[in-house]
């Protein structure tokens, strides 16, 4: 991964050095933050997002449950993110959308008139797992459960939510594996630190439901449309530990993760060892989007246009919302 000239922050494309925020920050102190990971790939008309509407959509509704007032529309963020992408000339990107809390007194509770703040980074960022994408991973059943229904919202994209995350992932790593599991409150398999959870079993592909505590992850929703597509029998099903020990095929789904084959799990061999048919085939139906194999009959790709890019652009709306921020930074 590594940092582009440009960013978006505030309602203004701006050079990444400086882009700042106070120490005071709420989201720091409190978590409260909601964003998106993106993925723009090269395909043979030019950059395209996948599913970027989607991904803005959720962002809203993430911030709708923590009750934050973005101040810009759907329009206009999809409209920076395009731009961001301009600016930068990338091909190819991982974009993350953020929208936190910003400075305005210390408090579980943010002070009335606390700023709310809007970036867009968008990085060169290549297969999250490494090799994994094409060899499998090796996983590990954590030992911290993911929070229960009624304590966190899992379908919030939430800052907050991501310390459950990095407890899985760091256990993972410190066993020697690429990734952790968890299950729910309940004792069965919800999903990865950062990915969504799938096996195959009898020719049939499995997934846990969008209750098991899980983020109902885009990539997933992908893979079901294709796999229905495809002919492949499908069920969200409550699933138990050992579904992961007996079945045929396992991988895991993200936007960063893409669609990653888990090689083992606790070191018990999957399969053979090796990615199976329908993961390779849900590969080949997913990778084939961006290359012209698959045709792209759910309008999921958004086009980057050509358009020179406008480093000053501050797009149409709440250009107030930017001004503030300055008038803050300016005053600490």
């Amino acid at each position: 991964m590594s940092n582009t000239p440009f960013l978006w922050h505030n309602g203004r494309i701006k050079p990444w050095a400086e882009a700042s925020v106070h120490v005071s920050t709420h989201a720091l102190h409190y978590g409260s933050s909601v964003f998106e990971g993106e993925r723009v790939y090269a395909t043979p008309q030019g950059p395209a997002y996948f599913r970027l509407a989607e991904h803005t959509r959720r962002l809203f509704e993430s911030a709708a449950i923590y009750e934050i007032e973005i101040g810009y529309s759907e329009d206009e963020i999809n409209a920076a993110c395009m731009e961001l992408i301009r600016a930068n000339a990338m091909r190819s990107a991982y974009v993350r959308p953020i929208v936190f809390r910003g400075a305005g007194g210390l408090g579980v509770l943010p002070k009335n008139g606390a700023p709310v703040e809007v970036a867009i980074m968008a990085l060169d960022w290549g297969a999250y797992l490494g090799d994994a994408v094409e060899n499998g991973a090796d996983v590990c059943v954590s030992s911290w459960h993911r929070p229960a229904p009624n304590t966190l919202p899992s379908w919030a994209k939430a800052g907050g939510n991501y310390l459950s995350s990095q407890l899985i992932g760091l256990e993972a790593r410190r066993g020697g594996y690429d990734e952790g599991i968890a299950l729910g409150h309940n004792g069965l398999l919800s999903e990865g630190a950062g990915e969504n959870l799938f096996l195959v079993k009898r020719g049939k592909l499995l997934t846990p439901p969008s209750s098991a505590g899980i983020l109902a992850g885009i990539t997933r929703d992908s893979v079901l449309t294709l796999a229905a597509d495809l002919g492949i029998a499908l069920e969200e099903r409550d699933l138990p530990r050992e579904a992961l020990y007996t079945a045929d095929e396992v991988f895991m789904t993200g936007t960063a993760a893409e669609i990653t084959p888990v090689r083992s799990v606790d070191r018990k061999v999957v399969g053979t060892g090796m990615p199976g048919p329908i993961t390779r085939q849900l590969q080949q139906a997913f990778f084939g989007l961006f290359d012209g194999r698959t045709e792209d009959r759910w309008n999921w790709l958004s086009y980057v246009s050509a358009a020179i890019p406008n480093h000053e652009l501050v797009p149409a709306g709440d250009r107030a919302h930017g001004r503030a921020h300055e008038m803050m930074e300016a005053s600490a």
